[in-house]
């Protein structure tokens, strides 16, 4: 616990946690002014079950005169039950709907932080991972904030009045029942120690089979392919089974620690029992004081039931914050500059200076240059694994380049606003992927406010308007997750659609027609000549997508080897030529 408490990054987790809660510290506060009262009201009945015994039932001598308290005795008593119950009700609501309001405001912010994450760290982190942060990991804290908060302060309160009420009862009695506490104290602690990093397991365990399950569940489709049926549920038992045991770790720790909390609990009456009978019986005490020190006791035995529940519940809090802490604290490595520039759009001018770019050590690009002019356009050719698609994602600023610059018009990229940056970039991505909406939401994203007509006009510049319109709902067609419904072909022209809509001042398109047909590519090919002042990018394996670009890049091994147009790399004797021969034939025999 020690360790724990001087820990910085628990420190840091708690405080970031505060921030949220602070917010709503009034409701939070006005709720545990309620519970106080509520406790305090809990004084009042076994006063009165005390004056009833030993004022009115007493030896019996005289009962008829005293019966007429009684009417008023128990009016008090149903009053304080009905006043508890109609305020515990007020702060139950106060509690929970700070909770959820607290955890709107926290699931807000772990998402914005998110959104703001780069690309290294989605590499890092797995989707299933990130997911249990904002389910399992937010309704720990939830639960927390709602229940365990206002339970803990509840209880430590009781504990304290009924100690206080049975001393000024009789210091005797309550300095025998104090005995137990040393012995709660050092249970509780040993609970607390020992509970900690079985719950970080748990969390563990859980964020594991929760990406695993994400992972099949979206591949289900490559599962049923190769008929993994078998093997993924073999996976999964072992996952599933590794949160299992997990769990019961965890819960042979409180199955082990509650137990003696209810023993300590039971040990209070044990020694109310001898103790106070003793003391009755000697004439020490009267037997109205001892209904009244019964009627405190199980304001002390709640408390010590309840220790080690509350301990669980406040483990599985703090782990679950210092695991959603611990992976929004991430600091992503590309940001915005301290003083960005003007924020004007791009014209779309791109110039590669010396760059270098490596990952781990391992080179990717290696001294890589070259210009483009605003409205050029530049294909991009090599083997797979030769860093085509670095270069592109070096200029949109996915990544930072190792040495060098890469410049838009003549700005550095790191010198320039992200959103200004990307937002004059329309990007169809190799691995397309669409949402869960219409071809028509899909399409517009980049410009929710655009009308259908501007749509309709970039899905025939990508040659996508035909198949949509043969579609029973056109445009207002919903397609599934991921795109499932429509053919390689079909995603990669709504999103080549999507790219082109915002007319953005730089169009890459990263192998985006792989998966059409000669005949569509022909035509994408013509309706992208009718882009107007736009620098178009295009990566691509097929010559008769790069052929009519005006400059075409060879990439090899991170390094630019060839540059030239389609006509002049022919004639010459390298990596170009060979694929051109692959794919048209006999170069001599095309020439002859």
């Amino acid at each position: 616990m020690r360790k724990r408490l001087n820990d910085p990054e628990w420190k840091r987790a708690m405080r970031w946690f505060y921030r949220y809660l602070s917010k709503y510290k009034w409701k939070e506060a006005v709720g545990l002014i309620l519970v106080t009262v509520c406790a305090v009201l809990n004084v009042i009945n076994p006063k009165i079950m005390g004056i009833i015994v030993d004022d009115v039932i007493g030896d019996g001598k005289g009962i008829e005169n005293r019966l007429g308290i009684l009417p008023a005795a128990v009016a008090l008593m149903i009053g304080c039950q009905v006043v508890r119950a109609v305020l515990r009700l007020i702060s139950q609501w106060l509690f929970e709907t700070c909770s959820q309001d607290m955890l709107y405001d926290m699931r807000d912010g772990v998402y914005r932080s998110l959104l703001q994450k780069d690309f290294a760290f989605y590499n890092r982190n797995r989707t299933g991972d990130l997911m249990s942060r904002q389910t399992g990991d937010m309704m720990a804290i939830r639960h927390f904030v709602a229940y365990v908060i206002y339970t803990i302060y509840e209880n430590v309160l009781l504990f304290v009045i009924a100690l206080v009420m049975i001393f000024s009862v009789d210091w005797r009695i309550g300095a025998a029942m104090m005995t137990v506490l040393p012995i709660s104290a050092f249970v509780t602690y040993l609970q607390s120690k020992t509970i900690k990093p079985k719950f970080m397991k748990i969390r563990d365990r859980f964020s594991s089979l929760n990406a695993f399950a994400q992972e099949n569940i979206s591949g289900n489709r490559v599962v049923r392919a190769f008929a993994k049926e078998d093997f993924e549920i073999e996976k999964f038992d072992k996952e599933n089974a590794a949160y299992r045991d997990s769990e019961l770790d965890a819960a042979k720790v409180w199955t082990k620690y509650v137990p003696i909390f209810e023993v300590l609990s039971s040990l209070l009456t044990v020694i109310l029992m001898l103790v106070g009978g003793i003391m009755c019986v000697k004439g020490a005490m009267t037997l109205g004081d001892m209904v009244i020190v019964n009627s405190y006791l199980w304001m002390l035995n709640m408390p010590l039931r309840m220790f080690g529940w509350l301990i669980n519940d406040y483990q599985r809090f703090t782990t679950s914050v210092v695991k959603i802490y611990t992976t929004i604290s991430e600091k992503p490595g590309i940001t915005n500059p301290a003083i960005a520039g003007n924020g004007k759009k791009i014209k779309g001018e791109v110039e590669f200076r010396d760059v270098s770019y490596n990952v781990e050590g391992e080179p990717i690009l290696d001294h890589v240059s070259f210009k483009v002019k605003q409205g050029e356009t530049v294909g991009i050719l090599g083997a797979t694994g030769s860093g085509k698609t670095t270069i592109m994602n070096l200029i949109c600023r996915f990544y930072d380049v190792t040495d060098g610059k890469v410049l838009v018009d003549g700005t550095d990229v790191r010198d320039m606003e992200l959103h200004t940056l990307r937002n004059g970039i329309g990007l169809a991505m190799q691995d397309v992927f669409l949402f869960s909406d219409t071809i028509e939401g899909n399409i517009a994203y980049g410009d929710p406010n655009c009308t259908l007509e501007q749509v309709k006009w970039a899905a025939k510049m990508a040659d996508a308007d035909g198949f949509i319109n043969e579609m029973t709902g056109g445009y207002d067609t919903v397609v599934g997750e991921r795109g499932i419904g429509l053919s390689g072909g079909q995603k990669q022209r709504i999103a080549l659609a999507r790219a082109i809509l915002k007319k953005p001042a730089i169009v890459i398109l990263d192998d985006t027609t792989s998966a059409v047909d000669m005949e569509t590519e022909s035509q994408i090919q013509k309706d992208l000549k009718l882009l107007e002042n736009e620098t178009v990018f295009i990566i691509a394996q097929r010559i008769s997508s790069l052929k009519d670009a005006d400059k075409i890049l060879v990439v090899e091994d991170g390094r630019i080897v060839q540059e030239g147009t389609h006509e002049e790399l022919v004639k010459q004797d390298g990596y170009y030529r060979t694929v051109y021969e692959h794919q048209l034939g006999n170069l001599k025999a095309q020439t002859a």
